[in-house]
């Protein structure tokens, strides 16, 4: 099954083939500040299951303890879609940018310290990739 995630605007897009490897909310400081939340909802996909990157989209990168390389629409500024050094052979897309396509429920919780104190999660998810 062919995917397709996009940006606030709908400019850019991204295509992914199949189901994400890893399916989960993250915690840690570095996602709440990509989402301006209280956790990222990120899908990881194997880079072959990535389709070709889109126009209209620029790169930055994120230093720190898990270097990453982060592309994001000119347009509107959404993230889309990132490369994490710990996770060098998948792609991350941000969950929520699979609106019109959406991917399942997470099942992965992780960086579980840096969760806010009010948000509940299911108690069958596993807490690390």
């Amino acid at each position: 099954m062919i995917r397709k995630a996009s940006c606030c605007c709908g400019k850019c897009t991204i295509d992914v083939d199949g189901e994400p490897a890893f399916n989960a909310v993250c915690h840690c400081r570095n996602c709440k500040k990509r989402t301006g939340s209280a956790f990222g909802w990120s899908t990881y996909f194997a880079d072959g299951q990535i389709g070709s990157r889109p126009a209209g989209i620029s790169i930055y990168e994120v230093g720190g303890s898990n270097p990453q390389q982060r592309w994001f629409c000119t347009n509107c500024g959404s993230t889309l879609f990132w490369k994490a050094a710990n996770l060098p052979a998948h792609t991350g897309v941000a969950g929520g940018c699979f609106a019109d396509d959406p991917v399942g429920p997470p099942s992965v919780t992780v960086s579980n310290d840096g969760r806010c104190a009010w948000v509940g999660l299911p108690g069958d998810w596993r807490t690390s990739l």
